[in-house]
């Protein structure tokens, strides 16, 4: 037998246990550079990196285009002249620009105070258990998926004081210029947004609901708060984030109501309907002012983004945290 020094042990390793044990690859001289984090950013950059190339061609560039263009003068066919700031004097300058804006504030601030409390009420009482719920839900759900100019075509026809749906019912109140007059017509706008998309909202807020724990609201049925109670103490903190979720798509949403608009009113009558996105639209498609046009559009996207930052401030600096902090 060899005699082992005592500063070299050595294990006697059979041969099953020589097979069982991994085996290890050495260190490259690459890995040995690069610490263990480094790489695994590098690898997250790299898978990325498909998303971002998207995101730069299909989104950025246009948008530093529609930039470049608010500083030229330019009708849309002939060659494009760099002029300065003087869009942007005209743009600010022009009654109807700051009539748009109005108007779409009042849209944004209109259609949330509907929308969000329809919303509530219906994501609560879906996210009940019983069948026949699920099958409003999925009745609910059908305005959605139906194109925004076609609902604005079908209204268009029912809403006609002469062919509509007044003739055929033969009823008196129906019987009004239901899109020729400047307050009638914001109602009728107003009804068919709510329509259209109080079905998605309600879904948001459905999941949300059906996430809430149902020991909160056992323990507060053993404390003898009613559904009520439970409503307003229980579901709508629990909604908060949500509820930021939820309005920052509503706020940011208005600013895109084109389609609906114009293919009901065009903007009127006169311009009580010509909000800022269908103002850019006519400006710059029927106008030929593409220079003013390029203007609007970047108002409507520093608008946008101010607004959602504001709502998303609401939720305080730890709006991503789960909303059953309490559970």
């Amino acid at each position: 037998m060899t005699a082992l020094s005592p500063a070299t042990p050595q294990l006697a390793v059979t041969g099953a246990e020589a097979e069982a044990a991994p085996v290890q690859r050495a260190p490259s001289a690459a890995d040995s550079r690069r610490p263990r984090g480094e790489r695994v950013h590098i690898s997250h950059v790299l898978f990325a990196l498909p998303a971002l190339a998207f995101f730069a061609i299909f989104a950025l560039l246009p948008l530093l285009g529609v930039v470049v263009l608010s500083f030229t003068s330019w009708n849309g066919i002939g060659a494009i002249q760099f002029t300065g700031l003087t869009s942007w004097a005209e743009t600010l300058t022009r009654s109807t620009t700051w009539q748009g804006l109005g108007l779409v504030l009042i849209m944004i601030v209109a259609t949330w105070l509907l929308q969000t409390p329809l919303s509530i009420l219906l994501g609560t009482f879906l996210a009940g258990q019983q069948r026949y719920r699920n099958v409003l839900a999925v009745l609910y759900f059908l305005p959605l998926l139906l194109s925004s100019a076609a609902i604005a075509i079908t209204f268009k026809s029912l809403l006609d004081p002469n062919f509509g749906l007044a003739t055929g019912l033969d009823m008196p109140l129906l019987k009004q210029n239901w899109l020729g007059d400047p307050v009638l017509v914001w109602g009728v706008l107003l009804f068919i947004i709510a329509w259209q998309f109080i079905p998605f909202h309600t879904l948001i807020y459905q999941g949300a609901v059906s996430q809430i724990p149902q020991s909160m609201y056992e323990a507060a049925q053993i404390d003898g708060a009613g559904r009520v109670r439970q409503f307003f103490s229980i579901t709508l903190p629990q909604l908060k984030y949500t509820l930021i979720t939820s309005s920052t798509l509503m706020v940011v949403g208005a600013l895109t109501y084109f389609d609906i608009i114009f293919v009901l009113t065009q903007g009127g009558p006169g311009v009580a309907t010509r909000i800022l996105p269908l103002d850019m639209y006519l400006t710059g498609f029927r106008g030929n002012e593409m220079g003013v046009a390029s203007a609007l559009a970047v108002m409507l996207v520093v608008i946008g983004l101010g607004l959602a930052l504001g709502v998303q401030r609401l939720g305080g600096k730890d709006a991503s945290a789960s909303q059953m902090e309490g559970a």
